[in-house]
């Protein structure tokens, strides 16, 4: 099949290119923030919320697959890949909006069908929201990665995967900060439905810019045979024979990704009950609770505050981490960003002191923004024209596998770690970053191991 030349990027159109996955960071980062206030203010205890969240990691496995290889497969005048973008910011624009009204409009419809629903109904609704908004996100993300190679030369790969990793980061630290930023300037508190309004907009508008400004080149489809079926076990052998590389590849995503996720999911936790030693307080007076009301808004202002640094070091080395790696070459450069990153999970398992700790998940953010770029550059070295969503979305299974991995295992091991304090018990929640200092470490070992695929190498 003829190969068409693709025009290089300008800095212009890689910003253009970025500010899709912008807006999907930005609303993903709100589920994550405020997705807790607003399940919790609905009755959800924390092993509930807990179930909940796993909405994320399933509909990765399962959603991204099958919607990569639809994309592949999609005809129509919008392209392949935009169809996809945008339908799943509008729908999880929706979901945005619906979540933090969930008892709102669950009300409504009760009262509109003459039923007396029950107290849960509302709790039930927003779990559905979650779920949407996780499955749509999984919707826009793949065929977004598979847009690449797509729309960007090879020789550009690397570098507009740290465009995306620089909107990760700049999505993260803008959502996160403008609440406070608002407040801390102009003494205005957004509600939690502006703030998921504000998501839903980000989300619909940044996609639409960049479906409109990016376009997809038309394809010359073959003949397709007859009888021919979609079939994930057929989709995973190709695979995986694409190259020795991938396996290598797939290893070291799931390895990079169970550290991170150690650190994601319970960073606040050990902000508070570690660094600011406060106790479990799910079992305890309300007393004892309010005793305790300062120093876990400290911990949580704490982490906020180390959240917000990660991601601006994420924003701030993205563009240098791509240009480094087209001049030194994808592996050495991720090799070294996962042992920073290693390095600073390490230490934290075993200090408390606060200045030391925001250093240290600053240290991380390198990290971070390697891994959101730099696996996706080694993988599109091995992917055949036509299979691009496919792959990337098979890709996100060791992506979303170890996600689940850290909400059971990881959790159960935390359970079973509890110590006697001083007015009930506290947990070692520091032994998540030494479980996720492990798991990086044998990330950069295998990373180490990867070839390197020159430009025009078959």
């Amino acid at each position: 099949m003829e190969e068409k030349t693709l025009k290089r990027f300008t800095t212009a159109k890689f910003l253009s290119f970025a500010l899709g996955f912008f807006g999907l960071q930005f609303a993903w980062q709100m589920r994550i923030i405020l997705s807790g206030p607003v399940t919790e203010d609905l009755g959800a205890s924390p092993f509930l919320f807990g179930l909940i969240w796993l909405a994320g990691p399933f509909t990765g496995m399962v959603v991204q697959p099958l919607i990569g290889v639809l994309s592949d497969k999609t005809k129509s005048p919008f392209g392949r890949r935009r169809p996809y973008l945008m339908g799943g910011a509008l729908l999880s624009a929706i979901a945005l909006w619906a979540l933090p009204n969930s008892e709102i409009i669950t009300n409504t419809i009760g009262a509109y069908l003459h039923l007396h629903l029950p107290e849960l109904s509302a709790l039930f609704f927003a779990a559905i929201m979650i779920w949407i908004l996780d499955a749509c996100v999984n919707i826009a993300q793949g065929p977004y990665r598979a847009l690449i190679p797509d729309v960007v030369p090879q020789e550009q790969h690397s570098l507009a995967n740290s465009y995306i990793s620089l909107a990760i980061g700049l999505g993260s630290v803008v959502a996160a900060g403008t609440a406070p930023f608002l407040k801390w300037a102009f003494g205005y508190q957004m509600s939690i439905n502006a703030q998921f309004i504000m998501a839903a907009l980000a989300f619909a508008l940044g996609m639409a810019w960049t479906c409109s400004v990016i376009k997809e080149p038309k394809y010359e489809h073959k003949e397709e045979v007859r009888g021919e079926k979609f079939s994930i076990i057929k989709s995973l052998k190709e695979f995986f024979a694409l190259s020795p590389e991938v396996g290598k590849i797939c290893w070291m995503q799931f390895f990079s990704w169970i550290g991170t996720m150690c650190m994601m999911m319970y960073f606040t936790q050990y902000c508070v009950h570690t660094v600011f030693s406060v106790p479990d307080l799910s079992d305890v007076s309300e007393f004892v609770k309010a005793s305790y009301d300062q120093a876990v808004l400290a911990g949580t202002n704490f982490s906020s505050t180390c959240f917000a640094l990660y991601n601006l070091v994420c924003f701030l080395v993205a563009i240098p981490i791509g240009v480094l790696s087209v001049k030194y070459g994808n592996r050495k450069v991720h090799v070294l960003s996962l042992l920073s990153m290693a390095v600073a999970f390490a230490f934290m398992g075993f200090v408390t002191n606060v200045k030391m700790v925001a250093f240290l998940m600053a240290l991380s953010g390198i990290g971070w923004a390697s891994i959101c770029a730099l696996p996706f550059a080694m993988l599109s070295q091995y992917i055949k024209p036509g299979t691009e969503g496919s792959v990337m979305g098979i890709f996100n299974i060791f992506i979303a596998g170890p996600q689940v991995f850290v909400c059971t295992l990881v959790s159960w091991f935390i359970n079973k770690h509890a110590f006697p304090v001083l007015e009930g018990i506290n947990y070692h929640w520091e032994y998540t970053f030494v479980i996720g200092a492990i798991c990086l470490t044998l990330a950069a070992i295998i990373a180490s191991r990867v070839k390197d695929k020159t430009v025009g190498e078959g």
